[in-house]
This record gives structure tokens, sequence and C-alpha cells, in this order.
């Protein structure tokens, strides 16, 4: 998987949207909130939300040691970041940013969820 093509995986959600809150540093919205950290042009990290809770989300860092870290300063909500092209596999990453997506909008108010 490449960048251009999680990017691509992450903007085809309904509703969502690019933004660069950081200069050069991607993150997809939707209904205003973040559900994946997507990075600079060389990065080969995403950053979703694993789980509702802390403890959840550590499956990722046992299961994956060498490609999965906890996000600063929101890790503790549940949030990872992912290494793709490495030992996790595609499919994997791809469900991990749909469950991301879900996650967020499922705590959006319900005029902000998209259709």
């Amino acid at each position: 998987m490449t960048r251009d093509e999680l990017l691509a995986h992450c903007l085809a959600k309904p509703g969502a949207w690019e933004d660069q809150p950081w200069e050069g540093d991607v993150v997809v919205k939707v209904g205003g909130k973040i559900f994946a950290f997507v990075g600079g042009p060389e990065s080969s990290t995403v950053g979703v939300k694993c789980a509702p809770s802390r403890e959840a989300a550590d499956e990722w860092l046992h299961r994956y040691p060498d490609d999965v870290a906890v996000m600063p300063y929101i890790g503790r909500s549940g949030w990872n970041t992912l290494r793709y092209g490495g030992g996790i596999p595609d499919d994997e990453i791809v469900e991990a940013v749909d469950e991301s997506y879900r996650w967020v909008v499922s705590k959006l108010p319900k005029k902000d969820r998209p259709a």
C-alpha cells in the first residue's frame, strides 16, 4: 500500500475531506473531526482510533510491536500510529482506517453525520 492509495481510501468515505491543520501534515476528517492522521509526503504511517479505550487498543501493540506505537497526546483515548508497508497486512490497515472512521462518526452529533 502506498500513501496515495491510503489517502484515496480515506477520502472515499462518505463526508470525508482532507485538511492540513499543521503545515505539510495531512489529516482526513469527517464532520469536522479527524479520523486519520496521514502525515506528510514521506510518511509511511497512519494514525487511527483503534479502540474506544487504551487497553483495547493495546492489542495492536502486542500483535505488531515493530509497526505500532501509541500516538502522542491522544493515545490514552485508543489512538495508535500504524506503519504500512511493514509487518501489518494491507487489509488490516484498511480495516483499521474503516474502524477509526466508524468510531469517529458514531460520536458525531446526528446532524453532522454523513448520510
